[in-house]
Protein backbone atom coordinates (compact mmCIF):
# COMPACT_ATOMS: atom_id res chain seq x y z
CA UNK A 1 0.00 0.00 0.00
CA UNK A 2 0.99 3.59 -0.65
CA UNK A 3 -0.37 6.50 1.34
CA UNK A 4 -0.41 9.98 -0.15
CA UNK A 5 -0.86 13.22 1.77
CA UNK A 6 -1.32 16.51 -0.08
CA UNK A 7 -0.85 20.02 1.23
CA UNK A 8 -0.58 23.55 -0.07
CA UNK A 9 -4.04 24.30 -1.39
CA UNK A 10 -5.90 27.47 -0.54
CA UNK A 11 -7.49 30.66 -1.80
CA UNK A 12 -5.56 32.94 -4.12
CA UNK A 13 -6.37 35.82 -6.45
CA UNK A 14 -6.14 35.42 -10.19
CA UNK A 15 -2.56 35.83 -11.33
CA UNK A 16 -1.22 34.49 -8.05
CA UNK A 17 0.74 31.35 -7.25
CA UNK A 18 0.43 28.27 -5.10
CA UNK A 19 2.65 25.26 -4.53
CA UNK A 20 1.13 21.88 -3.84
CA UNK A 21 3.07 19.08 -2.19
CA UNK A 22 2.34 15.37 -2.00
CA UNK A 23 4.26 13.02 0.26
CA UNK A 24 4.16 9.29 -0.34
CA UNK A 25 4.68 6.78 2.45
CA UNK A 26 4.32 3.07 2.95
CA UNK A 27 5.49 0.78 0.18
CA UNK A 28 7.09 3.50 -1.97
CA UNK A 29 9.67 1.27 -3.61
CA UNK A 30 9.27 1.22 -7.36
CA UNK A 31 6.73 3.99 -7.68
CA UNK A 32 6.89 4.55 -11.42
CA UNK A 33 5.12 7.87 -11.76
CA UNK A 34 3.43 10.48 -9.64
CA UNK A 35 1.23 13.32 -10.66
CA UNK A 36 -1.83 15.43 -10.19
CA UNK A 37 -5.41 15.32 -11.34
CA UNK A 38 -8.09 17.88 -10.61
CA UNK A 39 -11.84 17.84 -10.46
CA UNK A 40 -14.12 20.86 -10.50
CA UNK A 41 -17.76 20.64 -9.35
CA UNK A 42 -19.92 18.95 -11.98
CA UNK A 43 -16.94 18.04 -14.12
CA UNK A 44 -14.91 14.90 -14.71
CA UNK A 45 -11.54 14.42 -13.11
CA UNK A 46 -8.80 15.52 -15.50
CA UNK A 47 -5.05 15.02 -15.60
CA UNK A 48 -2.99 18.10 -14.80
CA UNK A 49 0.58 16.82 -14.92
CA UNK A 50 2.70 13.80 -14.15
CA UNK A 51 6.37 12.97 -13.73
CA UNK A 52 8.01 9.58 -14.21
CA UNK A 53 10.84 7.98 -12.29
CA UNK A 54 13.15 9.14 -15.06
CA UNK A 55 11.92 12.71 -14.55
CA UNK A 56 10.00 12.91 -17.80
CA UNK A 57 7.06 15.25 -17.46
CA UNK A 58 3.81 15.84 -19.25
CA UNK A 59 1.23 18.58 -18.82
CA UNK A 60 -2.34 19.25 -19.81
CA UNK A 61 -2.50 21.88 -22.53
CA UNK A 62 -4.49 24.14 -20.23
CA UNK A 63 -1.61 24.45 -17.74
CA UNK A 64 1.47 24.34 -19.99
CA UNK A 65 3.78 27.24 -19.32
CA UNK A 66 2.09 28.05 -16.02
CA UNK A 67 2.48 24.90 -13.90
CA UNK A 68 5.66 22.97 -13.14
CA UNK A 69 5.80 19.48 -11.67
CA UNK A 70 8.88 18.22 -9.87
CA UNK A 71 9.93 15.35 -7.65
CA UNK A 72 12.49 15.15 -4.86
CA UNK A 73 15.60 13.00 -5.19
CA UNK A 74 14.17 10.23 -3.06
CA UNK A 75 11.16 10.11 -5.35
CA UNK A 76 8.70 10.18 -2.49
CA UNK A 77 7.51 13.75 -2.76
CA UNK A 78 6.03 15.48 -5.76
CA UNK A 79 5.38 19.18 -6.10
CA UNK A 80 3.16 21.23 -8.34
CA UNK A 81 4.17 24.87 -8.69
CA UNK A 82 1.20 26.77 -10.05
CA UNK A 83 1.77 30.28 -11.40
CA UNK A 84 -0.48 32.75 -13.19
CA UNK A 85 -3.51 31.05 -11.72
CA UNK A 86 -6.87 31.58 -13.35
CA UNK A 87 -10.40 31.21 -11.95
CA UNK A 88 -10.85 28.15 -14.18
CA UNK A 89 -8.05 26.44 -12.23
CA UNK A 90 -10.40 26.25 -9.25
CA UNK A 91 -10.73 22.56 -8.40
CA UNK A 92 -9.92 19.89 -5.89
CA UNK A 93 -6.43 18.69 -6.77
CA UNK A 94 -5.62 15.01 -6.22
CA UNK A 95 -2.18 13.52 -6.06
CA UNK A 96 -1.70 10.03 -7.44
CA UNK A 97 1.05 7.44 -7.58
CA UNK A 98 1.42 4.57 -10.01
CA UNK A 99 3.15 1.56 -8.54
CA UNK A 100 3.16 -1.65 -10.47
CA UNK A 101 0.05 -0.63 -12.35
CA UNK A 102 -1.86 0.09 -9.15
CA UNK A 103 -3.05 3.66 -8.74
CA UNK A 104 -3.10 5.26 -5.31
CA UNK A 105 -4.84 8.54 -4.52
CA UNK A 106 -4.49 11.27 -1.97
CA UNK A 107 -7.46 12.82 -0.23
CA UNK A 108 -7.41 15.97 -2.34
CA UNK A 109 -6.69 19.60 -1.61
CA UNK A 110 -8.91 22.52 -2.59
CA UNK A 111 -7.54 25.27 -4.79
CA UNK A 112 -9.77 28.32 -5.24
CA UNK A 113 -8.81 31.17 -7.53
CA UNK A 114 -10.84 34.35 -7.21
CA UNK A 115 -11.26 36.80 -10.06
Amino acid sequence: QVQLVESGGGLVQAGGSLRLSCVASGNVFSIAAMGWYRQAPGKQREIVAFITGGASTKYANSVKGRFTISRDNAGNTVYLQMNSLKPEDTSVYYCYANRGGNIYWGQGTQVTVSS
